[in-house]
């Protein structure tokens, strides 16, 4: 029997100006059912994001992503989400939505450490 389970994750993208479409890569969502697992890193890059839109709204943005964190960690922190499984968190935030920081498609994995995955698919796509 494998050690590794499958997992799903979706970046995180900032669209400063959705009319554009232009994005900046500002974090990665991961799931993982067999281990009971949700979690968000993010790590927004603002001079990227200043380029696209010199106006974009930083403490907004940054708002939003601790936000994602914040639903992943769970407990107070998660808001109204805090009594919900891990897996109903990370589809309410992997819905479709026309804002500013913004879900991308979801993709699959095998991993045998969700929380070690989270942080290489930090490295990998948004550093």
């Amino acid at each position: 029997m494998s050690d590794r389970h499958v997992f799903e994750y979706a970046l995180l993208r900032v669209v400063p100006r959705v009319e554009r479409g232009e994005c900046v890569n500002a974090g990665v969502l991961v799931y993982c059912r067999a281990k009971s697992y949700v979690g968000a890193r993010t790590h927004l890059d603002e001079n990227r994001l200043l380029a696209l839109d010199p106006r974009a709204d930083l403490p907004g943005v940054r708002a939003a992503l601790r936000a994602v964190e914040g639903v992943c960690a769970g407990g107070d922190a998660a808001g109204q989400a805090a009594g919900d499984d891990p897996g109903r968190r990370f589809r309410w935030l992997i819905a479709p939505r026309s804002t500013v920081v913004q879900p991308g498609p979801v993709h699959t994995g095998l991993t045998a450490d969700p929380a070690a995955e989270t942080e290489r698919l930090l490295d990998l796509l948004v550093r």
